[in-house]
């Protein structure tokens, strides 16, 4: 991999400092900026992207998108799902785009607009958490956000508030003669007894080179619940690096989905602190790649107080020369008593040119606790690939077959029923033997993930 040239690169987009906005949060651009000048683009020297090279993007000239692309209802088609099952918030570019959205569906209780809209009228709301969660003192692309966003979406549950029906926030990149670069903002806030439901969808057209820097904060107060999934169908062309920071107080819930179809080089970063006794979180995650793309998804849970509860599930399905990174870092602080905190990384290898690096790491102060990590890499069963062929099933069938059992456990954990369908079509898209099958609809949800993940565990034993 090819090392930054940290002050030729850097340069470019230190010109883009006049177009940081104007705002209350100037004083935090500026040192998120001055920063990310201090710190440069992260190379593979850099422990925690030693199996990710930064250098495709920093030696990129991106130019700021379009503010006028000309998009219709019809454009969004292929990103809703069959039956859109709540609000919907549409940002073309970057930019919200009221036109486009339907938020008539929101239920009284819950407050949804664009960030910009939100630094004008919600400041007293916001000031407390944004940029506070999500550290750009040590990340270098998060300290670029967070000197560059102009627009996200802005997500306030009032205490008490349930909210049954997803919200669906979709990011569209439209083509660009030249590479452009879009800064994402995303902040969520459930105050206590409040539940709600996020679905981000990032999307572009395949051929189109770009770069999307997103930042998602996200804040559950006691006894909040927080289920979230992210839908990556970027260009294949197209770079993003998605950072995720979830803060969690006494007995809250937050689950976090991550589901990779696209782009070109991708990185997910999934922070959380467990601030409070007995909260839980988990994340799920699959990735399904092809050609030359690369998928990097890096997670850090902190047990900070004691009675926590983490999982960690992620699944990978790498075909041509795709590579596939994880790193999952569990730690255990010294007070964080009771803990129990499983991790599982599942990698199937589809051709001899597809790679995965995986790292998963425990680091644990506390001594009454229950912790497991490990991972598995693997190809096709061979044995299992005869047996169903001699029983009449042709060999693409059963390596799709075969293939759909491996992801089930992943898609089996989307709670909406309409985009637990849309992921099993895009599912037999991305794979060359997804029409030899006719499946139906065979991903239900399953409600307990962690027998799920002791089922794993029992089979990477054995």
């Amino acid at each position: 991999m090819t090392a930054v040239d940290t002050k030729q690169d850097i340069q470019h987009w230190s010109d883009w400092k006049a177009r940081m906005p104007k705002d209350w949060l100037a004083p935090a651009r500026e040192a998120a900026m001055a920063r990310f000048e201090a710190l440069g683009f992260p190379t593979t020297r850099h422990e925690e992207w030693k199996y990710t090279s930064t250098a495709p993007i920093a030696r990129q000239s991106f130019v700021a998108p379009s503010a006028d692309a000309k998009v219709t209802a019809a454009d969004l088609d292929r990103y809703l799902f069959a039956e859109q099952p709540g609000a919907l918030a549409v940002f073309v570019n970057g930019r919200f785009s009221d036109s486009l959205s339907d938020l008539s569906a929101l239920p009284k209780g819950i407050t949804v607009m664009s960030l910009a809209a939100a630094l004008e009228s919600q400041r007293d709301v916001l000031e407390p958490h944004l940029t506070k969660h999500a550290d750009y003192r040590e990340h270098a692309f998060c300290a670029l956000n967070t000197a560059l966003f102009t627009d996200g979406i802005f997500v306030h549950v009032s205490e008490g508030t349930l909210v049954e029906r997803p919200l669906h926030v979709l990011y569209l990149t439209t083509p660009s003669d030249d590479p452009t670069a879009a800064f994402p903002r995303n902040i969520y806030i459930a105050e206590p007894n409040s539940k709600v439901r996020l679905v981000e969808t990032y999307g572009g057209q395949n051929g189109s080179v770009y770069f999307n820097n997103a930042v998602t904060e996200f804040v559950a107060r006691d006894n909040a619940i927080i289920d979230h999934y992210q839908v990556q169908r970027e260009s294949t062309d197209a770079f993003q690096v998605s950072t995720r920071q979830v803060f969690q107080t006494r007995d809250s819930n937050v689950s976090s989905h991550t589901l990779a179809f696209g782009g070109r080089l991708v990185r997910n970063n999934i922070n959380t602190l467990l601030d409070g006794e007995n909260a839980n979180c988990m994340f799920n995650g699959l990735s399904v790649l092809r050609g030359e793309q690369h998928v990097d998804n890096h997670l850090r849970v902190d047990h900070a107080q004691p009675h926590c509860n983490s999982w960690e599930f992620f699944k990978g399905i790498y075909d041509d020369s795709s590579r596939g990174a994880f790193c999952g870092r569990i730690i255990v602080r010294e007070d964080a008593q009771k803990t129990d905190a499983k991790q599982s990384n599942m990698s199937l290898l589809l051709s001899r040119d597809a790679m995965i690096d995986t790292k998963p790491q425990l680091e644990i102060l506390a001594d009454d606790v229950k912790c497991t990590h490990g991972a598995t890499v693997g190809q096709l069963d061979d044995e299992a690939i005869f047996y169903l062929r001699s029983r009449g099933v042709s060999v693409d069938a059963a390596r799709s077959l075969l293939i759909y059992a491996f992801a089930g456990e992943s898609i089996g954990q989307v709670r909406i029923a309409a985009l637990r369908d849309k992921l099993q079509d895009l599912l037999s898209e991305r794979l060359h033997y997804g029409e030899s099958l006719t499946f139906g609809r065979p991903f239900e949800y399953s409600d307990d993930f962690a027998d799920l993940v002791r089922a794993a565990d029992r089979r990477r034993e054995t």
